[in-house]
């Protein structure tokens, strides 16, 4: 590896708001997992999921994959709209994160985190209040071409 080419610094991000919610959900699109790789620990009130996440930040580099985790806590209770959660060989897309407050004032941080997936379906997690954590827990790999959407 030449000077001028550093191996990539592996992702750590942590939400504890909507705004910083919005730069995993960026983080996270296109990124694909199984339903298998999905969790809910109610008695923890934790949500995992594992997933192979596009490296949108590495522009100018080869296109690449990444494994990685996203971690929920504060989680009372998962829906899901849509999602095959019934198959866990099956894959889901994640196109973005988005929140939505319980409340109208800024003094109930509640409300739901809405995992929205390619096809129309979501997976809606009930929280206390914004907190995730993202990693990557891998090195990258060259991904066979990048993610493309219609406009």
């Amino acid at each position: 590896m030449s000077q001028a080419q550093t191996a990539p610094k592996p992702l750590r991000l942590l939400a504890e708001d909507p705004a910083d919610l919005q730069v995993i959900s960026a983080a996270l699109q296109d990124a694909v997992a199984k339903i298998a790789d999905l969790s809910f620990e109610p008695a923890q009130r934790r949500f995992t999921l594992a997933l192979n996440r596009f490296r949108w930040e590495a522009r100018g580099r080869a296109q690449e994959r990444v494994r990685a985790a996203v971690q929920f806590a504060g989680v009372l209770g998962v829906r899901s709209r849509g999602a095959p959660i019934g198959d866990p060989e099956a894959v889901i897309s994640i196109l973005a994160l988005v929140f939505e407050p319980a409340g109208e004032g800024a003094e109930d941080p509640s409300g739901a985190v809405h995992l929205q997936l390619a096809g129309g379906g979501d997976i809606r997690l009930e929280v206390e209040c914004v907190d995730a954590v993202l990693a990557d827990v891998s090195e990258p790999w060259a991904a066979i071409r990048a993610p493309r959407h219609r406009v």
